[in-house]
């Protein structure tokens, strides 16, 4: 038998378990080969008291992996390098610059990092590592990069800008997945899939050499997609013939449903408090 790979849910919009909180937001405590991860960091209101309650020691991290500059997903990194103020930040450059969203009212609102967040990664100074391209974190686990957008029916997932006017769109290219290696294929964690899923998946088997994906597990922004573009993910997941689907924060309620009943018995939750093991060679 191999070693395990095993990935904590800290923060995600539910939560399971006595003393768990939610927030909108997602983050992953991801210990692999003796090393430990943390996969984005919500907000930063619930990262903390989440982790003593499950057990986990942010101040035992090697490295913070950002998925893309979203304040839901970068809002802890300043309290993270705190205690533990050593570790490397790997991410797309573009995780610092402005990011905007305009609201249903249509008015536009700061989407971006916070500043505590920026300021912390701008003193790491060289232990900010850019992820434009493919980068091995630890061995045998990646941050993806830049996933090529192909696909004519995936978007960002919503009116992204990057100024406070919401004139200029915001093509969201620090969006990256992280990758590795399981016994049963790759496992693939998603923080928004900005680039779309199908595109991201289908850059992951690209970087694989067409290695199967085993389990799929993260945000996949489909909350405001349309018919057409479910169906056609659904058809498109179809081919892939992952195994475990974990739908989890900006997926939208509707889109989930929609899984769940698409892939029966392979759809699984990924709240706080959620732990999954992978066998790892």
């Amino acid at each position: 038998m191999g070693d395990i790979a095993r990935i904590t849910v800290l923060v995600e919009n539910h939560a399971q378990g006595r003393g768990l909180l939610a927030e909108h937001g997602l983050s992953y405590w991801i210990e692999i080969k003796g090393r430990y991860l943390l996969f984005d960091t919500g907000q930063g209101l619930v990262l903390s008291s989440n982790a003593e309650r499950l057990g986990v020691s942010l101040n035992l991290a090697d490295a913070i992996i950002l998925s893309h500059g979203h304040y839901d997903h970068t809002g802890g990194v300043d309290s993270v390098l705190q205690v533990a103020p050593h570790l490397k930040v790997y991410g797309h450059q573009a995780v610092l610059a402005p990011k905007y969203a305009r609201g249903s009212d249509g008015s536009c609102h700061d989407c971006g990092m916070p500043l505590p967040a920026k300021e912390a990664i701008r003193e790491c100074g060289d232990r900010f590592i850019n992820t434009e391209r493919p980068t091995e974190i630890v061995d045998g686990l990646f941050a993806t990069g830049e996933a090529p957008r192909r696909t004519e029916y995936e978007d960002t997932g919503g009116p992204f800008f990057t100024d406070p006017k919401c004139g200029n769109a915001d093509p969201l290219l620090d969006d990256q997945a992280v990758i590795f290696d399981a016994s049963r294929g790759t496992v693939v964690l998603l923080g928004c899939a900005h680039a779309g899923i199908i595109n991201t998946l289908e850059y992951v088997r690209e970087l694989t050499h067409g290695r199967r994906i085993h389990a799929v597990m993260g945000g996949m922004h489909l909350v405001a997609a349309s018919r057409e573009r479910m169906d056609r993910t659904i058809s498109a997941l179809r081919q892939f013939e992952v195994e475990c689907l974990y739908p989890a924060h900006c997926t939208g309620f509707a889109a989930t449903a929609d899984l769940w009943n698409a892939f029966p018995g392979k759809c699984f939750q990924c709240m706080v408090g959620t732990t999954m093991e992978f066998e790892i060679t």
